[in-house]
């Protein structure tokens, strides 16, 4: 795997299976979180950059390099599966690199390449074991109809700084499953292990030119994919304010869309999944997980705790004596249980809706502030402490907006009807869960929840084979499952007439 003098030397952009750096000859650096210390430089690409990228991937699609397209299903899921067998190999390295460039535990880190391995796995399954296609009767046995799916053609994968890996696997799987070529976008704070990625599947034989990448922002690399004219589909993972950009550029050209946006997703307790002291010890436990993991930077993070009120004082005053013992640190560091936020702007950003939501009558019942710098965690590092705002309500700006850092807000509930409504008073709708010991109660709820993944009695797991996206703003399309290959695909219906005979429609 390249290092940081490595990337300066050859680049970070890939056109055409040449590494390179931007036109314009522009680079940026990479910090580390936890420090604000430099350990690496890209290439800054711009509209230049993308139009040669563009250029690769339609020259590979429409047959010049390989002709990745028409390549036999078989042979495209046996390369996904080499490519899994190169992530299990290199996962040690990858999730260092993972925990560095994005501030997470090394341990998140190790899970997230061993969920990208799975996501190569499940597409080339999936593709692998599906019919040729549908046919239809045409009641005629001169007639052959069938229904077909073909690749859509180039495809602009746009990933966030989140789970960079991750989040590019569960674009790049189904677009190369189903024969499409690419130019994907990592975040510019972000981008190492998406390199890295675009040189393993170069090792596992992808063709030259069916995989691209451009490194930088996404006011000018971003942008240009999304309203590219030799685009056929761009799909996009971010914040709301970026997605509706991205649909806006693409509209004029009228190609595919699909945007997986923000959450401000609700996990609602009622008493009875506490009324043990093991269940007690679960619903707290989980909903510390499902608020702090990766300090809160989740797009499914269980932010808004809406708890039963005869148990309200007893779980929030648990809640936040736990909240007040994670321990904060490099992510390398033995020990550390959560890492510093991705940038000195996103920690400003939580800061300001903590200050916000105290000024409007939250109550502090834990963190708020910056921790006490330590040989694990410097002052220079971009951390903050777990924070649990008690008192919330619907008014407030924290309640209301993704925050997207390691702050949770507490709203509570006396009736079934009222904690529904609570869930669902939320412009977002991706994910949000329910607890509690009453099986009636658990799908009554699960089914009247607008959001697009509902957890019951747990928070935060995914399958590979289970479709994910949202209600509501939190974006259009699909992705994992049946539908995220669907997403990469044309459908046509292909009529043979065995037959063929005059119409005679007109008397001549």
């Amino acid at each position: 795997m390249a290092d940081s003098t490595e990337l300066q030397a050859r680049g970070t952009i890939h056109v055409g299976g040449e590494w390179r750096g931007a036109v314009s000859g522009a680079t940026r650096e990479i910090l580390d979180p936890a420090d604000a210390s430099p350990f690496a430089v890209v290439a800054e690409g711009d509209e230049q950059d993308v139009d040669l990228a563009v250029a690769a991937a339609k020259r590979a699609f429409d047959g010049g390099q390989g002709e990745w397209p028409r390549t036999p299903v078989a042979d495209r899921a046996a390369l996904l599966r080499r490519v899994a067998g190169l992530l299990v190999r290199d996962r040690e390295e990858l999730g260092l690199l993972e925990s560095r460039d994005a501030g997470k535990t090394v341990e998140e880190g190790r899970v997230d390449i061993d969920c990208v391995a799975d996501a190569f796995r499940y597409f080339a399954d999936l593709v692998a074991a599906e019919a040729p296609g549908r046919v239809v009767d045409a009641g005629s046995p001169d007639i052959h109809s069938v229904v077909v799916h073909e690749p859509v053609g180039v495809c602009a994968l746009i990933t966030p700084w989140n789970y960079p890996l991750l989040q590019a696997s569960w674009k790049i799987a189904p677009a190369l499953a189903a024969g499409n070529t690419f130019v994907v976008k990592p975040s510019e704070i972000t981008p190492l292990t998406t390199i890295a990625l675009i040189d393993l599947l170069a090792e596992a034989g992808l063709p030259a030119g069916v995989a691209n990448i451009v490194t930088g922002p996404g006011h000018s690399v971003g942008a240009r994919l999304s309203e590219h004219p030799d685009v056929d589909l761009v799909s996009f993972t971010g914040g709301l304010a970026s997605g509706t950009k991205v649909a806006q550029a693409a509209a004029p050209t009228v190609k595919k869309v699909a945007l997986e946006l923000g959450g401000k997703n609700p996990n609602v307790v009622f008493a009875d999944a506490c009324a043990t002291d093991e269940g007690f010890d679960t619903a707290v436990d989980q909903a510390l997980n499902a608020a702090f993991i990766h300090s809160g930077q989740v797009c499914s993070a269980g932010s808004r705790l809406i708890v039963e009120e005869s148990v309200r004082d007893r779980f929030v005053t648990e809640l936040a004596r736990r909240a007040q013992k994670i321990r904060l640190g490099r992510g390398a560091a033995d020990g550390v249980e959560c890492g510093p936020l991705v940038s000195e702007q996103q920690r400003d950003k939580v800061e300001a809706y903590v200050e916000s939501a105290l000024k409007e009558g939250a109550v502090l019942r834990s963190g708020g502030r910056r921790p006490e710098p330590s040989d694990e965690r410097p002052a220079s590092g971009w951390f903050y402490e777990p924070t649990v705002l008690d008192h919330c309500h619907r008014e407030m700006r924290v309640v209301r907006e993704e925050v997207f850092g390691p702050v949770l807000t507490v709203e509570t509930f006396r009736t079934e009807d009222e904690a529904v409504a609570l869930a669902n008073d939320t412009e977002y709708g991706l994910a949000g869960a329910v607890w509690t010991a009453d099986a009636g109660r658990a799908r009554r709820v699960a089914g009247r929840l607008r959001h697009g993944t509902v957890w019951i009695n747990d928070f935060h797991p995914y399958l590979p084979q289970a479709e994910w996206g949202g209600f509501g703003k939190s974006g259009v399309g699909r992705e994992l499952g049946p539908a995220g290959l669907a997403e990469y695909r044309e459908t046509k219906h292909v009529y043979q007439n065995l037959a063929p005979r005059p119409v005679r429609w007109f008397a001549g």
